[in-house]
């Protein structure tokens, strides 16, 4: 079964990102891209709306056709302008050197999408939901929880923004047994070849803490990649955002579940403040 850089597109204004992001992962790792956009025709409901009494059987039943005639009609539109943002969105795509994405569009939910695709996916990219996100882009970020918690993938969110290619990335380490395997990926993974590397853990400066740091940078730099550690005690969210910004780096790295501090991060309410924060691309390694 073909892998593919899956790319969540939608209407907000993170997709213009999401695209640029997804075809640079395309190339990098050589797999080809698709494009997938969920239609959700669902409608909330209205609070305490109960008319079952207020109207005769006649008036309700033909209440009722032209509701059905209304849901029919926007759900054509739905697909219609899901159809257009895959169009523009391929066009993007071969724009950045990707020339033969392919695109799909499926009924129900962001989340219920994915899972599905879940055995075609090498890596899903997707935007991330800002304080300031337009209407658009709701669905997408308010799902962004259990996306990373259901789908066991790589999973690449992107801020909105100018797209730059990578050149430094940031490891958040806690030398865990999940943490090595999201390391030892990296060094086989060309997504990053030719990046320098930065391993960070945040904790105390133990000689344990030492040796593992060690023993990370030791297998990227065997893997021919330009790497170095560094260990810093504080809050883990505060301190991996400080070093980000001092080191200007392009791209940070985590496992979803640890055993740390650093697992804080992406369990429970956290989750949504870390993704929500970043400013740059999260890789999330399951």
């Amino acid at each position: 079964m073909t892998e593919y850089v899956m790319a969540a597109i939608d209407g907000s204004s993170f997709s213009e990102s999401v695209c640029d992001y997804a075809a640079w992962a395309s190339q990098a790792l050589g797999s080809p891209l698709m494009l997938l956009h969920a239609v959700d025709n669902r409608l909330p409901a209205v609070e305490g709306a109960d008319l079952s009494g207020s109207l005769r059987l006649g008036a309700r039943e033909a209440l009722m056709q032209e509701l059905a005639e209304l849901d029919e009609k926007r759900a054509k539109i739905n697909r219609e302008q899901g159809q257009l943002m895959l169009e523009d969105a391929a066009a993007r795509a071969a724009e950045r050197g990707t020339a033969d994405a392919q695109t799909r569009q499926r009924n129900g939910t962001l989340v219920e999408t994915l899972v599905d695709y879940e055995d075609e996916t090498r890596l899903l990219v997707l935007g991330k939901r800002g304080e300031s996100a337009d209407q658009a882009s709701g669905h997408l970020g308010s799902s962004l929880e259990r996306v990373v918690r259901e789908l066991h993938r790589p999973i690449l969110m992107v801020p909105r923004g100018g797209f730059s290619v990578p050149q430094k990335v940031m490891i958040a380490f806690d030398g865990s047994k999940t943490a090595r395997k999201g390391v030892e990926m990296l060094a086989k993974s060309p997504l990053f070849k030719g990046l320098s590397c930065h391993v960070v853990t945040v904790g105390a400066d133990t000689a344990e803490q030492r040796m593992a740091l060690a023993w990370a940078v030791d297998l990227l730099q065997q893997a021919g990649l330009e790497a170095q550690g560094a260990i810093h005690a504080g809050d883990a969210e505060v301190t991996l955002h400080a070093y980000e910004t001092e080191n200007d780096i392009d791209i940070t790295v985590m496992g979803a579940y640890g055993h740390s501090r650093i697992r804080q991060l992406l369990v429970g309410s956290t989750t949504t403040s870390m993704l929500r924060n970043a400013h740059i691309p999260v890789l999330i390694l399951r």
